[in-house]
């Protein structure tokens, strides 16, 4: 791929998460009554609690085992029918892509609903404990609650970098503080420029049907 045409695919991927939902820089959320979790940038209500923007040392991580061998392996996309409903469930939820989903889902965990990483993260979307908790997640291990709280995750950052794919995933990899380091960008931390590719190289696939 030319430098041209990866700047293009770059552009074009910047602001895929955008969406009509306010934009955080701070981010607060609570449950109602009917379990519907409420997220904003601004506490509307006394029921609204800050939602802890997590650093580089206690952000979500992907587990190492479950990525795709070697530096330039390119990932294979798979499709795991016994999360498609959970899966489509968040997405329509927290308005996200759900090729998005199954991408990040593969990089995470390789679809291991028992993975757990080095660090401590856990399941599907590799979920640390004290985020499951901030995300109320009370199973780590229930795919269907693993995947929503990762989908919101998701949602937080896409909301705080206003769509940008390229830095929600850079974020939730390494955290957003260490992408406030590296100036609003993807750190300079290998793990995370690979993760990153990986991950948009399996959602381009995803969203190509293949």
């Amino acid at each position: 791929m030319t430098c041209r045409r990866r700047r293009t695919l770059w552009m074009g991927l910047a602001l895929l998460l955008a969406a009509p939902v306010a934009r955080a820089g701070e981010v607060y959320s609570y449950v109602d009554d009917d379990g519907v979790i409420h997220i904003s940038n601004v506490p509307q209500n006394a029921r609204f609690k800050k939602v802890r923007q997590l650093d580089a040392g206690g952000g979500l991580y992907s587990s190492r085992a479950a990525a795709p061998s070697g530096p330039r392996a390119a990932p294979v996309p798979r499709r795991p029918e016994s999360f498609t409903s959970h899966v489509r469930e968040a997405a329509q939820k927290y308005q996200l892509p759900e090729a998005l989903l199954l991408a990040v889902m593969q990089v995470e965990s390789n679809y291991n609903p028992r993975a757990i990483s080095d660090k401590g993260a856990m399941g599907l979307m590799q979920l640390m404990p004290g985020t499951a908790r901030e995300l109320y997640v009370g199973d780590a291990w229930d795919p269907a609650q693993n995947i929503e709280g990762g989908a919101r995750y998701l949602r937080i950052l896409a909301n705080q970098y206003s769509g940008d794919i390229i830095k929600t995933l850079a974020a939730y990899n390494a955290g957003p503080e260490a992408v406030r380091r590296a100036g609003e960008a993807v750190p300079n931390i290998p793990e995370t420029q690979e993760y990153v590719r990986k991950v948009v190289a399996l959602y381009q696939a995803f969203k190509a049907g293949r």
